[in-house]
């Protein structure tokens, strides 16, 4: 209403002062203008602040059970999520109520989807925003949009009769940075400022009571004084699945798509160690495009094969190297698998000089059960491995190319693990005290003697290197049969 009377008198105004003869001309566009800050302010100040995610298009009836994969981490969900079930009960244990749930942990492990569903759960209003929506270069909008959206959760709870609100704040990292490490304003610190007091304002008796759950993948960045108690009370991991999880996963995202018979989840879930729940997901779409393509009405084991490498490197390229290059790489990925078979009989699944993404070809090993300890054994075994397709370049051509430029990188970061884990001739040692002089001679040191013995074992092996390059060229791709088939019977004396 006094917007509108403001407006009326200032046209009366100009009306009056054109009247007797004046220029209002200037005194239009200067209004104008104020105006035009004012509208830029406002919309500044109005938060986007969600409660459907237009990105995944997931609702915020979402439950636990459509998550897999995470059992310790919805367990911890559910106790912290008492609160807002039980107040009643809570309040006689006399139990201080918790005002704030940290996620953490790497993307696409599903944080988000974690509490959408924990606010099913507990049938709360569910409001999402992100970090970066809050900073701006204007001092006070973050602030004040901190405090819209703990007003607009209490509102929309009110509206919709709930008596608690889960507010999501994602990329928490953004928002909640040390105080102090932002040179440029003191913006990020009055917003990070704004939301501690909207915490600390958080009673267990009020209502609608609202809990604050928030996501991060860099949890050393945030500010101490969120992480006190008080404040973030629980922090929750939310690792990457191990091959139960994976297993769930995978039949979760599959419910929806025709499976033929000899598709194995366990197969699958073993092939993809390391993989997140958003990988997992990808592979899944992956798998039916490619039986999609082919024209089937189911899909397949081998199209599930197929989308792991397509996930891992990426499409097949429609450019082919040179008749010299694909040899090159015939021999050395024919050299990366003698010496993972010879060292670990059954450790090689296939081979290709197919192009993929940024790899001209790869050896894919046989999956193998989730490991998370390893010996020194196992890690030499990791760097003749990577060795193994240089040297059998040294021993077919007589020189090496560029192509094993990632096995050296890959080398190299096994043997720092080896010297940081204590494994080396170098015994117990500590990575911020070691000199890089000293960490670098002892890293040559493992690189040559394990290039050495790796040498050794190719080359007493060069009769099958020959055999597996020529059907290698003949046939692009080679399954484990057909590359054993290779290899024996001679073989067998070989392995060690």
């Amino acid at each position: 209403m006094t917007r509108e009377i403001l407006v009326g008198t200032g046209i009366g105004i100009a009306i009056f002062l054109a009247s007797v003869g004046v220029n209002v001309v200037p005194f239009i566009f200067f209004l104008g203008l104020l105006g035009a800050f004012y509208f830029f302010f406002q919309m500044q100040g109005v938060g986007n602040f969600k409660d459907v995610d237009t990105d995944t298009g997931v609702c915020s009836t979402m439950s636990f059970d459509d998550i897999g994969g995470q059992d310790s981490a919805i367990n911890e969900l559910k106790e912290a999520l008492e609160f807002l079930l039980k107040p009643v009960e809570i309040l006689h244990m006399g139990i201080r109520p918790l005002k704030g749930i940290l996620l953490m942990g790497p993307p696409g492990t599903g944080k988000t989807l974690l509490a959408r569903a924990a606010a099913g759960y507990a049938e709360s209003v569910f409001l999402a925003t992100s970090g970066s929506e809050f900073i701006e270069m204007y001092a006070g909008i973050g602030a004040k949009r901190v405090r819209q959206l703990f007003g607009e959760a209490r509102k929309k709870a009110r509206s919709e009769g709930k008596s608690s609100a889960v507010v999501f704040i994602d990329e928490l990292e953004v928002l909640g940075a040390k105080r102090g490490s932002h040179a440029s304003h003191m913006e990020y610190d009055q917003t990070l400022n704004q939301l501690l007091v909207e915490m600390d304002g958080l009673m267990p008796d009020s209502e609608p009571r609202i809990l604050v759950i928030a996501a991060t993948n860099r949890a050393d960045m945030l500010d101490p004084a969120l992480m006190r108690p008080g404040r973030f009370d629980r922090q929750v991991r939310v690792e990457l699945p191990d091959k139960k999880g994976r297993v769930r996963i995978l039949q979760i995202h599959t419910r929806n798509k025709p499976l033929a018979q000899d598709v194995d989840m366990d197969a699958v879930a073993r092939a993809t160690f390391g993989f997140s729940g958003a990988h997992l997901e990808s592979l899944a779409n992956e798998a039916a495009v490619l039986a999609l393509r082919e024209g089937k009405r189911e899909i397949l084991q081998r199209h599930f094969t197929e989308a792991v490498d397509k996930v891992i490197l990426g499409e097949k390229l429609s450019r082919q190297p040179s008749t010299k290059e694909i040899e090159r790489v015939a021999v050395h990925e024919s050299g990366h698998a003698l010496v993972s078979e010879l060292l670990r009989a059954g450790s090689v699944s296939s081979l290709t000089v197919v192009p993929r993404g940024q790899a001209l070809g790869y050896m894919r090993r046989t999956p193998e059960d989730d490991q998370y300890l390893y010996t020194l054994d196992d890690l030499r075994y990791q760097i003749m491995v990577a060795l193994g397709g240089a040297v059998s370049e040294e021993l077919w051509y007589g020189n090496r190319s560029t192509g094993a430029r990632g096995d050296f990188q890959q080398a190299w970061g096994v043997a720092r693990q080896i010297v940081n884990s204590g494994l080396s001739t170098l015994g117990v040692v500590h990575e911020d005290d070691l000199p890089q002089e000293v960490m670098y001679r002892e890293c040559v040191s493992i690189i040559k003697q394990l290039e050495e013995e790796t040498t050794e074992v190719l080359g007493g092996s060069q009769h099958f290197l020959e055999r597996i390059v020529e059907r290698l060229l003949e046939e692009e791709s080679l399954e484990r049969q057909r590359f054993v088939e290779l290899i024996r019977p001679d073989a067998a004396g070989c392995v060690s």
